[in-house]
């Protein structure tokens, strides 16, 4: 298609932009095509007749915004021209039904693997291109950008597993792995990284590639209640924000235990209810119905829950507490679900799509590229489904009623 060929030209994961390109190159490139879009701007802003003060402005235009705008066409068309080739988004119907009233947790517990294959295959998409390649929160703390916030988060982690140059270490349930990349790079850590779904092993080995870490990092496709390794295989473990879609807590768990080393860590962030929560109030009620059907949760559950689990597998719990009431935002930091609270800001994303005007216009526009085939009919349905997510934890944080980062830390005995 058009915009597939486009993507190819200007951005993709292209092998010419990534692998045989230096870094600093590659900045250039993107200077100079960012030029161009900032030099469009300006004929387009720019006064009819000449003045010093409108050349400023454009200068400002071409240096400032003409990049941004570049980098942000290049993401995007990247994300069309995947989606246009999909053959996934017939499958929200078959989600969205999971979640119509007629079936109970139990039901979905029962169906966990399907559940959150389908939910992977509808999402994943759109968490990297309105998120990144970690699909995971963190709260961003003084002087802090969104990137490293996330990075912070990752290596706060990887500190509580002692992961050390060369440990063996499993990364369960990875997404498309990009913090089993950034924790390698930063530890020098080899890492098998495990997901239910295949087009995420396929897109993360990719990316492993074009990245060069491929020899310390491989995704495979397992399913973390049935790991297919043999008992005490890895120096360490550590999950975040994944083992959530685990319809029991404690067999994960024990799965753990057992392909972990004597005297190994295991530490993971969980998707928990807080002491906050009230099972009685219909809006709580309802978030946590929002974050489920939005996030491919079978059920959520009280981070007591966990806890308990953990321990009762055999795991000496070394820490349970919630990460994110941890303070140390400092001046100008934000906490976790800030970037799902609406803003009218456009460079404030994805905070911009969820206010009022955006959440009704982003569906409208999807239904048309739908319409003249640029995305696959379900490409909309599949949108909806994760905004009312992205609300359901965004009303989450803003209540207390929600935690994504429960963070438990325990030992295999000796």
């Amino acid at each position: 298609s058009s915009i597939s060929a486009t993507a190819n030209f200007l951005c993709s994961s292209a092998p010419l932009s990534s692998a045989l390109l230096p870094a600093m190159e590659r900045t250039h490139i993107e200077l100079a095509a960012g030029l161009v879009i900032g030099a469009m701007a300006i004929a387009i802003v720019s006064p009819a007749s000449f003045s010093y003060s409108g050349l400023a402005t454009g200068a400002v235009l071409l240096l400032g915004v003409g990049p941004m705008l570049w980098k942000g066409l290049r993401h995007t068309l990247v994300f069309l021209s995947s989606l246009s080739t999909s053959k996934k988004h017939d499958k929200i119907d078959g989600y969205n039904k999971q979640y119509d009233g007629k079936s109970s947790a139990e039901d979905r517990n029962k169906d966990y693997a399907n559940l959150v294959d389908s939910y992977y295959d509808l999402a994943t998409e759109f968490y990297e291109w309105g998120w990144g390649t970690s699909f995971h929160f963190a709260d961003r703390r003084q002087g802090e950008s969104f990137q490293q916030s996330i990075l912070r988060h990752e290596y706060f982690l990887a500190g509580r597993v002692n992961i050390s140059k060369g440990a063996k270490i499993l990364d369960c349930g990875c997404g498309i792995g990009g913090p089993a990349r950034n924790i390698a790079r930063f530890t020098g850590a080899d890492i098998k990284a495990v997901t239910i779904n295949q087009f995420q092993v396929n897109r993360g080995n990719a990316i492993s590639v074009r990245e060069h870490i491929r020899d310390q990092v491989e995704l495979i496709k397992a399913d973390f209640m049935e790991l297919p390794f043999e008992d005490a295989s890895f120096d360490g473990v550590y999950a975040i924000e994944s083992t959530c879609h685990a319809p029991d807590r404690t067999k994960v768990y024990k799965e753990i235990l057992r392909v972990l080393k004597p005297g190994a860590v295991f530490a993971c962030y969980e998707w928990c209810l807080t002491d906050k929560y009230d099972k009685d109030n219909e809006h709580h009620r309802k978030i946590k119905h929002d974050i489920e059907v939005g996030d491919g949760l079978p059920d959520l559950v009280h981070h007591s829950v966990c806890t308990k689990a953990l321990e009762d597998v055999g795991f000496e719990v070394l820490e349970a507490r919630d990460a994110m009431m941890d303070g140390h935002l400092g001046d100008g930091g934000e906490p976790w679900y800030m970037p799902l609270v609406p803003s009218w800001n456009p460079t404030k994303w994805p905070r911009f799509q969820f206010n009022p005007v955006m959440f009704r216009m982003m569906p409208i526009i999807l239904r048309f590229f739908e319409l003249i085939k640029l995305v696959p009919e379900g490409t909309v349905k599949t949108q909806v489904m994760l905004q009312a997510g992205g609300v359901g934890c965004a009303q989450g944080g803003l209540t207390g009623a929600f935690t994504p980062a429960w963070l438990m830390v325990g030992r295999k005995p000796l």
